[in-house]
């Protein structure tokens, strides 16, 4: 156990990102629980992470919003089917949100094939670097979840026009998959939500993103002492702090 490793320089930005990605995917979570399209998130992730690839195949890894173009393009390339899909196929929505995150999985494997750093470049997409982010790389994200958030909640687009969620959503997961992965995507958009879902409203969020800090603040903090992956050990500390406040909140006195 190396106590040193509680490096805030390193840490606090981790940190920061966890909130940020945590202020946009506790609502979303909320709705896509509502919706019961649990699996969306790993889909349109997924799909943004071919963006991603797609740019450095292309070269242009050098050129940030190159980058953020191609990623957020193939996610709401698959956001627009994935709507279409639920017009027309509703029935049946949660199998192809299956079908099409295997798709687009075993795409990334394809286009990495011939990579002599595949496996880096699909570890990073699935697991993320979160502990490699820095403010700087938060400013336009930040700016991002801030123009989403004012959208959906200020604006309360998602009234007016329901089918704007897969546009939101495609856009908020897509800034997130880059800076903490697939898997931490899925894992702090889903399990906040769904170890709050006996709350309501406001109460609801606020628990819900009180749980994903606390469980961020952890995860990081365990990863940092034993020297283990970051994003792996925060999704089992979403977990296990999810499990125990589902505990908590199913016997809570009504």
């Amino acid at each position: 156990m190396n106590w040193q490793a509680l490096d805030l320089s390193i840490l606090g930005p981790a940190f920061v990102a966890g909130l940020l990605v945590l202020s946009t995917h506790v609502p979303l979570g909320k709705l896509v629980l509502k919706r019961g399209i649990i699996f969306i998130d790993l889909a349109v992730a997924q799909i943004a992470g071919i963006g991603v690839i797609a740019a450095d195949l292309f070269g242009w890894d050098e050129n940030p919003w190159q980058i953020q173009i191609a990623a957020v393009s193939t996610a709401i390339l698959g956001a627009l089917i994935l709507h279409w899909t639920e017009k027309k196929f509703a029935d049946i929505q949660e199998a192809l949100i299956g079908i099409l995150f295997v798709l687009a999985a075993t795409l990334s494997l394809l286009m990495l094939a011939n990579n002599p750093h595949g496996g880096e470049h699909l570890k990073d997409l699935l697991i993320g670097q979160i502990l490699w982010v820095s403010y700087e790389q938060l400013i336009p994200a930040a700016i991002i979840y801030a123009v989403l958030l004012f959208i959906w909640f200020g604006l309360k687009i998602g009234e007016k026009f329901p089918s704007a969620f897969y546009l939101v959503f495609a856009v908020a997961v897509t800034v997130s998959v880059q800076l903490i992965g697939v898997y931490l995507v899925f894992t702090s958009l889903i399990v906040p939500a769904l170890a709050t879902r006996k709350l309501s409203g406001v109460t609801q969020l606020i628990y819900a993103f009180s749980l994903g800090a606390i469980s961020y603040a952890l995860g990081l903090a365990v990863s940092a002492l034993f020297d283990l992956p970051s994003g792996a050990v925060i999704v089992w500390s979403l977990a296990v702090c999810g499990t125990i406040s589902a505990w908590a909140f199913s016997n809570r006195p009504l």
